[in-house]
């Protein structure tokens, strides 16, 4: 079967698809305090889920990458992991893996190991539980500390997330960078980004620019560029005195949209084809007005045919030019 390229020449490998809008934290530049979440009945179900994502990977998609919300919480959920081993265990899927805030890992690392999954990306901006308190409102450090030891037990290899914000965590750059280094974890800073109405939090005040974190990362390590291209977002860098990579995604600083090969669904059924734009279709209907794959398969092809060549975020001239009205935990950070 063809494969699905883009208008631009690029190839769609990459595929992250939200299983639930629903958090157990409510992290302040992700969502409001008092969140309206969708009902139940709008949300894909756990089998539609494996048939949306087992059609792209019929069409060329080798990546899949679970997110949310905290996809952990999602009821039932590992029964959607243990199908989708059945494309790890065939070769069409090369990769499974899920971005989560650790709350659930001490529970569930021991079968998402057994599930085929081999690393995962933990959300971390502080090694601080007062911090941690106030940056999440109702997270526990100590409950995703223990997630992570989970699994490291289990032989997941951990990624660390962290949201560079200005203000809040820029004292701690070291301590997590040292903290990273010293459990074997990988390290990727992120820019905050102009997502949803969060109330009264202020972006510009929080946006801190990765070139400044880097620039003060260098004043302490030998920092060598790597050519690491996964079509993915972020631009990383060795440090000669730890040997661990550090990544840097900068949506804001730098427009990473000419390598992307990555398209979003969210939990209900809607495809975005950039995180930037506000441009998406339906894949919901199509999917379930049949049982055949063919008006499902003809929806991604179209979808994947209105791909936008780059996204609009802008901080430049103090303003927030190109926010997007959803909130992260519609599309899946």
């Amino acid at each position: 079967m063809e494969h699905l390229i883009d208008p631009f020449a690029r190839a769609i490998s990459y595929l992250r698809v939200s299983v639930t809008d629903r958090c157990d934290f409510r992290c302040v530049y992700c969502m409001s305090e008092n969140m309206q979440f969708l009902p139940k009945k709008e949300l894909l179900t756990l089998e539609e889920l494996d048939r949306l994502c087992s059609a792209f990977v019929g069409l060329g998609v080798s990546k899949l990458r679970i997110t949310g919300g905290e996809p952990l919480v999602r009821r039932g959920i590992m029964t959607f992991f243990e199908g989708m081993s059945r494309h790890l265990e065939s070769g069409a899927l090369k990769e499974l893996t899920l971005t989560t805030n650790g709350s659930q890992l001490a529970k569930f690392a021991p079968a998402l190991a057994a599930a085929g999954m081999k690393r995962i990306n933990v959300s971390l901006d502080t090694l601080d539980e007062t911090k941690f308190a106030e940056i999440t409102r109702w997270g526990r450090l100590p409950q995703v500390l223990k997630g992570i030891d989970a699994a490291q037990e289990a032989g997941l290899r951990v990624k660390i997330n962290a949201v560079a914000l200005k203000g809040f965590n820029e004292d701690e750059l070291f301590t997590l960078t040292e903290w990273c280094a010293e459990r074997d974890m990988d390290l990727t800073f992120i820019e905050v980004m102009p997502m949803g109405d969060i109330g009264n939090e202020n972006r510009l005040g929080q946006y801190w620019p990765l070139a400044d974190l880097r620039d003060t990362l260098a004043e302490n390590y030998t920092l060598k560029d790597l050519p690491l291209n996964t079509g993915g977002p972020a631009r990383y860098v060795e440090l000669a005195e730890t040997k661990q990579k550090i990544g840097f995604i900068t949506p804001l600083t730098h427009n990473f949209c000419e390598s992307c090969n990555r398209v979003r669904i969210t939990c209900t059924g809607e495809i975005y084809t950039c995180l930037g734009q506000e441009g998406h279709s339906d894949l919901r209907g199509p999917l379930r007005a049949t049982e055949g794959n063919a008006p499902l398969e003809d929806a991604i092809r179209a979808a994947i045919a209105l791909k936008p060549k780059g996204h609009d975020f802008d901080y430049s001239r103090d303003r927030l030019d190109g926010q997007m009205t959803r909130h992260m935990s519609h599309t899946g950070g």
